[in-house]
């Protein structure tokens, strides 16, 4: 056990895992936790993580501002695989070294990608709100299996879904800036230009980093080119669509459905898209399983010991 290194948990699930603590407080003896159920940002980020050597962060906004303020702050492991919340170049700049694993919560994302299809396909969150309000009649949806499937970004997730739709007998569709030349030719994968996708699936399922390059990738251009029956999935950034153009659409019957587990604002304040019979949405839990949850605290509990300094232009995907 270590007794001299101080550290700081930001992260209110990690905190509250009894797992996850007692795993981490029998490397460290000065743990810092985030009990009050508080996201932590700005001023109190910094004050919660002043006089630590290490911390492990999840959604927090870890940017120059904050680093400039905590120069005892040496290791950060990340809870988590997004790392839209960490301003890197500042990483380098300030010489704080990073623990972080992609992919540790895959299967957490993939199979709630797959619940939240069969969902929208089948109306089942429709046809169960009209049995709780008395309305008993069959509602007409279409299946999963045999659908063609459009997965923007093939990183781990991605590929977890790929492995997860074998048995639905689906077409897959892939587009990425990276050609896994391999893993589509062992699964029978041609990829395919991003217009193409979206013009061409039933079910769109969006698995990509936000980042300058990818913000807005989905904007009316690209919306406008999906069918009319299909549906859009999104479990990986909020920022990636453009919320107000996907909400004129589903109102206008332009496109079937959409299920959003993440959204540029959150908590998710559009009353107006949430309150939509064909939009569904969940909050932000796509990495919320109890396995995904355990995976993901002890890549970060390794990542105070087994990190790196950012490199300027590196990508971390």
């Amino acid at each position: 056990m270590n007794n001299e290194v101080r550290v700081a948990v930001c992260s209110r699930s990690f905190s509250k895992n009894l797992v996850l603590r007692k795993e981490l407080l029998a490397e460290y003896k000065n743990v810092t936790f985030n009990d009050t159920g508080v996201q932590l940002e700005g001023e109190e980020l910094i004050k919660f993580l002043k006089g630590h050597d290490k911390a492990i962060t999840a959604l927090e906004i870890i940017n120059d501002h904050v680093l400039s303020n905590l120069p005892e702050l040496k290791i950060i492991g990340k809870y988590g695989v997004g790392l839209d919340m960490i301003d890197m170049s500042s990483m380098h700049k300030h010489g704080v070294r990073l623990g972080w694993v992609g992919g540790v919560n895959r299967r957490s994302v993939s199979e709630l990608v797959i619940a939240l299809a069969i969902n929208i396909l089948r109306h089942v969150f429709v046809a169960n709100g009209e049995v709780l309000n008395g309305i008993w009649r069959q509602i007409m949806g279409g299946q999963l299996s045999g659908k063609t499937i459009g997965i923007i970004g093939c990183g781990h997730v991605g590929k977890d879904l790929v492995k997860m739709l074998k048995p639905f007998g689906c077409r897959v569709l892939v587009t990425d800036i990276v050609n896994y030349r391999d893993f589509y030719k062992r699964h029978n994968i041609s990829p395919v230009s991003l217009p193409e996708l979206m013009a061409s699936s039933d079910v769109v399922s969006i698995h990509v980093p936000l980042n300058t390059s990818t913000r807005g990738i989905l904007d009316k251009e690209m919306l406008s080119l999906m069918k009319p029956s299909a549906i859009l999935i999104n479990l990986a950034r909020g920022g990636l669509v453009d919320e107000g153009v996907l909400k004129e659409m589903l109102m206008n019957n332009q496109i079937a459905g959409a299920a959003f587990d993440v959204f540029e604002t959150e908590p998710a304040s559009d009353m107006e898209l949430l309150a939509l019979p064909n939009f569904f949405a969940t909050p932000h839990i796509g990495g919320s399983s109890e396995e995904a949850v355990i995976a993901m605290g002890r890549s970060a509990i390794r990542g105070l010991v087994e990190n790196t300094v950012p490199e300027l232009n590196s990508h971390f995907i």
